[in-house]
């Protein structure tokens, strides 16, 4: 066996695969190998490659061959096998391996479609990204990690290692990746092909930059979009969203966005308002421009028989089918008929260009010539049980080959049409995202999740590992979304901590379903109250000066926006992003840089009133509150009121006129 070079790239043909080694853009390369021949139309994340440095190609008499891109050099040996170095140094940055005994060669292609690639594991190695899970690490060396969506899971297979390399398994089918300790094992149930893309960087930024360049870039953020948005489930009316927006007003509050949550419509699929209950959106959206507020409004994929959209979307394909037959359904609650009922619900079947443009149609039509440009896409997982999930048909292929392209789909079926309408920062605060969502703006939040000091501490982890899976714009519901009593004294404590942590984060949301609530999930359910002043007096102190924190800076988060847009920077990044030479800063899971000069330190324990804060080397730090001077590399018991969470900022920095 030898390997040939052919359009620019390294082949090797045996009986059992072909497999292709090609340069993807500057300092990378792609990997496919198939049984049969390599399909060029597979569905994937990776845009065409940006030009290359000049690429060296070798093959040698003993059947192996070379290919060396930037920074990173490939060896193939004759049996299949690639090991991954830097090009300079000629360090090892990854290796593949043999899955098992007697088996030749580190990739598996098995009947049925099921695929497997095996690498080498390595002591020591740190590993980020894999989108958002909610395990509650940050390195996730040792774990299993499923890629599958779900509600306050979005499965993006790209992984950054400590190591000096980035890598994205480029396929959507469903599957998981091993993270051990003797070997890191990819796995797709279906699809029946192994694809991946492989960077080298000398830093954490310059490997996002490559990833991002390669998937699409994010686009600017929306000048409006970061400031404070304000949210509860649900706002049932025009007059009562209204009379939110008008209190902000009043209070001196600032207030950018505020959202309209679900069933504001008649039926699942109408995406339209109810008239009954919002009489008139365009005059609404037209109060709410002069108070400088957004609008926000939900939209599910869920399509019901009777609504405006049902008999069009079948009739022309664009619903998603069942394997086992006729159309994939799930009861849903309905209000046509009664609060209590129920109806089979269908899906409208965002791989399929047609539907994406059948729903951007009647998005244009009911909302965004009344004047919302702002979309809410809810539970575009889709929301399904494994059991439902696993028989779905997709135009684009079974779910087991394809089912992670579904959010990525539904995100570009908006950014295609807000482009189109002249929009160039389209942005959608979307449930779930795949590799490439961050160029559709896609922003992602971390779901239903629970109202604990735990889900905080969670959450700092899992937007860290969203930030260096490429996904710039990021956020939580603040306070948790099920449940939280307002006159609880607890609660209310958790609730200024997590609008502490929201006032840092890249999106600032209030969000949540509070109680006296609804029990049981139905089309008149509503939580309680979730305004800033819903939370007493001491409260309602904190959190005003936090949204009078947030406006000031905002300039500082539209100089990050045009980072993340030219270079894939994130706005959070772990202390490691900025300080990768600092040793120590690779061990701290538990606070965040806000862009390269703040430092956040969350306090996300009952009853803390200090809390442990590294501070990365290289520089001094400046605590605003004490106007003290720290030297980098130094840890502290950091103080930490009620009132405020620790917050450092570089010595000398524009930002620490934003905090002081």
């Amino acid at each position: 066996m030898s390997y040939r070079i052919r359009a620019g790239g390294l082949e090797l043909l045996t009986a059992a695969e072909v497999l292709r080694v090609e340069p993807w853009g500057p300092n990378a390369v792609r990997v496919r190998a198939s049984a049969g021949t390599l399909d060029p139309t597979a569905p994937g994340a990776l845009e065409s490659p940006a030009p290359a440095a000049p690429v060296t190609l070798s093959a040698s008499e003993d059947g192996s061959a070379r290919l060396v891109n930037g920074r990173l050099a490939v060896e193939a040996s004759r049996d299949g096998r690639l090991t991954f170095r830097h090009a300079a140094s000629g360090r090892l940055l990854l290796a593949e391996r043999d899955p098992r005994s007697h088996h030749a060669g580190p990739r598996v292609l098995a009947a049925g479609g099921r695929a497997q690639q095996s690498f080498d594991a390595y002591d020591g190695e740190r590993l980020h990204g894999l989108g958002q899970h909610l395990h509650g690490r940050l390195d996730q060396k040792g774990c299993v990690v499923d890629l599958v969506q779900s509600n306050t899971v979005a499965a993006v297979p790209f992984l950054h290692s400590s190591r000096g390399y980035g890598l994205l398994w480029n396929n959507p089918a469903t599957g998981r990746v091993e993270l051990g300790a003797d070997a890191t094992r990819w796995t797709a149930d279906a699809g029946g092909r192994i694809d991946y893309w492989i960077t080298a960087g000398d830093t954490p930024a310059q490997i996002l930059d490559a990833y991002t360049e390669a998937t699409g870039r994010p686009p600017l953020l929306p000048e409006w979009a970061s400031g404070f948005w304000q949210s509860k489930l649900r706002y049932r009316m025009q007059d009562e969203l209204l009379t939110v927006a008008r209190q902000y007003k009043d209070r001196g509050l600032p207030l950018s966005v505020i959202v309209c949550d679900f069933f504001h419509w008649q039926r699942m699929g109408d995406w339209r308002f109810e008239p009954a209950e919002w009489p008139d959106p365009q005059a609404m959206t037209r109060e709410l421009a002069r108070l400088g507020v957004r609008l926000a409004v939900s939209v599910w994929p869920t399509v019901e028989p009777g609504s405006d959209t049902y008999d069009e979307l079948r009739a022309a394909g664009h619903l998603v089918e069942d394997a086992d037959s006729g159309l994939l359904t799930l009861p849903w609650p309905s209000r046509h008929g009664g609060d209590a009922t129920t109806r089979p619900m269908a899906y409208y079947d965002a791989t399929h260009p047609g539907a994406r443009a059948a729903l951007w149609q009647r998005l244009n039509t009911n909302y965004y010539s009344a004047g919302v440009s702002c979309f809410w896409l809810d539970a575009c997982e889709p929301d399904l049980p494994p059991a439902v999930a696993e028989r779905a048909v997709y135009a684009a292929g079974p779910a087991a080959a394809v089912a992670n392209l579904y959010p990525l789909e539904h995100a570009r079926a908006v950014a295609d049409g807000l482009r189109a309408a002249g929009e160039d920062r389209p942005l959608s605060l979307i449930r779930s995202a795949w590799a490439g969502s961050q160029r559709h703006g896609a922003l992602l939040w971390s779901g239903d999740i629970p109202t604990t000091f735990d889900s905080l501490a969670r959450q700092i982890r899992a937007g860290l590992n969203v930030a260096m899976s490429g996904i710039p714009w990021w956020n939580t519901d603040i306070g948790g979304f099920a449940g939280g009593d307002p006159d609880d004294p607890d609660y209310r404590e958790l609730l200024v901590r997590w609008f502490q942590y929201g006032t840092f984060s890249p999106v600032m949301r209030l969000h949540g379903d509070r109680e006296p609530n609804y029990p049981a999930f139905s089309t008149d359910m509503t939580g309680g109250p979730n305004e800033v002043w819903s939370y007493g007096d001491e409260a309602y102190g904190i959190l005003r000066e936090h949204l009078l924190l947030r406006e000031r800076l905002r300039p500082y988060l539209h100089r990050l926006s045009d980072d993340a847009h030219r270079t894939g920077a994130p706005p959070m990044r772990p202390l490691f992003f900025d300080f990768p030479e600092d040793p120590d800063a690779w061990d701290v899971d538990d606070q965040f840089l806000l862009g390269p000069d703040v430092l956040v330190a969350p306090v996300y324990e009952a009853g803390a009133r200090t809390r442990r804060v590294y501070l990365p080397s290289g520089t001094d730090w400046l605590d605003p509150a004490t106007k003290a001077v720290r030297t980098g590399g130094t840890t502290l018991d950091a103080e930490a009121p009620l009132e405020r969470i620790p917050v450092f900022v570089r010595e000398g920095s524009e930002a620490a006129s934003l905090l002081s």
